[in-house]
């Protein structure tokens, strides 16, 4: 189900007067509630993928418990590594086997090897997968630092991890944020309603009046480059960069709206972007909750900034590329990724090891 939809303008408002005007006073039915909607939402698509998000739920509900209940520092990291290794797993699979397949198959090609692809499958990219991996991901590995304890209450970890307004397109939230609220009682405010109900149609605005509309004149010119000059290849870049930005921050903030309008507070995703005085600001404001997530989940523990210029650089380097592989499938976001890490870089060079600590 998308935001846009007429389907979603029907399925909001039913959900909201279910979850305050019926089960309100009964915290459990509305998690429950939560729950239902959001399996509804995420099956709107496609209502086999909805085994994939349950069995990911149930693997870190039960790893989580038993990362706490271990006292053996093994055993605590056997079962973190089978968390990691799952939902990496099922990531790997979906979105990146028949991206290596290819790119076996297209290098002995090019080196004179005629080789039949037959291993590529049929699959269908499960829609926010790359989400609600990292997001249950950092609740096992948030158990294991110390930093959270598990919950026993399975309805409404499933809610966290299925939560219907950040599901698909983020923010990737983490455990000690959205876990805390969803088990705690609820209580409609009217003021943080009239805050949600603005964001959604500030979203909606930049997502359908801009983004959409733009796209109307930059596929066009994407898909007919040679077609074009220089300065209509420019202009098609520039009306890119817009557009990206009012769809990918537009989404975000229905989604921040949506989970106001349920009590529920996200952490911001975007912070004027285009903004920024360099790289390293702009990884500041700029899709912040996964900046953040590599930076607490991959770079500091590589060693961060901590362990020389060196290892610095190399973690720098190590979190950019992979950032780029999780936007996609493709050589091209590796470039992308590996042009950040270069530009970061050089910024850091310039600079001085401290500025990591913001990305």
């Amino acid at each position: 189900m998308l935001f846009n939809s007429i389907e979603f303008l029907i399925f909001l408002p039913i959900v909201f007067c279910l979850y305050w005007f019926v089960f309100n006073k009964h915290l459990k039915l509305q998690n429950l509630l939560v729950l239902i909607s959001s399996y509804i939402f995420y099956g709107w698509w496609d209502w086999r993928f909805l085994s994939l998000i349950f069995l990911s739920t149930v693997v870190d509900y039960f790893v989580g418990i038993q990362i706490f209940n271990s006292k053996d520092i093994k055993k605590k990291k056997t079962f973190l590594w089978f968390s990691i290794v799952f939902n990496l797993g099922l990531l790997g699979f979906f979105k990146y086997f028949n991206f290596f397949i290819e790119s076996w198959v297209d290098l002995l090609s090019s080196v004179g090897y005629e080789y039949q692809n037959v291993w590529s499958l049929n699959v269908i990219l499960p829609v926010g997968i790359s989400f609600y991996t990292f997001q249950t991901m950092s609740y096992s590995l948030d158990i294991y630092y110390n930093k959270l304890k598990p919950t026993r209450d399975f309805i409404s970890f499933a809610s966290f991890v299925s939560f219907f307004p950040q599901l698909v397109a983020g923010p990737i939230e983490r455990a000690s944020n959205l876990l805390p609220q969803i088990l705690q009682k609820r209580k409609f405010n009217y003021n943080q309603g009239v805050e949600g109900l603005r964001l959604i149609l500030w979203g909606m605005f930049k997502k359908i009046v801009i983004a959409d509309k733009l796209a109307l004149s930059i596929n066009p010119i994407f898909e007919n480059y040679n077609d074009y000059n220089g300065g209509v290849l420019l202009l098609g870049l520039i009306y890119f960069s817009f557009q990206i930005y009012c769809d990918f921050s537009g989404y975000s903030d229905i989604a921040i709206g949506t989970s106001k309008l349920f009590g529920f507070e996200l952490m911001s995703n975007f912070k004027f972007p285009y903004f920024s005085r360099n790289i390293g600001e702009f990884w500041k404001r700029w899709h912040i909750s996964l900046s953040s997530w590599f930076r607490d989940y991959l770079y500091i523990p590589l060693g961060g900034s901590k362990r020389g210029k060196l290892i610095s650089l190399r973690n720098i380097f190590v979190i950019f590329v992979i950032s780029g592989f999780w936007h996609g499938a493709n050589w091209t976001f590796i470039v992308w990724g590996l042009i950040h890490a270069l530009l970061y870089i050089a910024l850091f060079i310039n600079n001085n090891r401290k500025i990591i600590s913001n990305i």
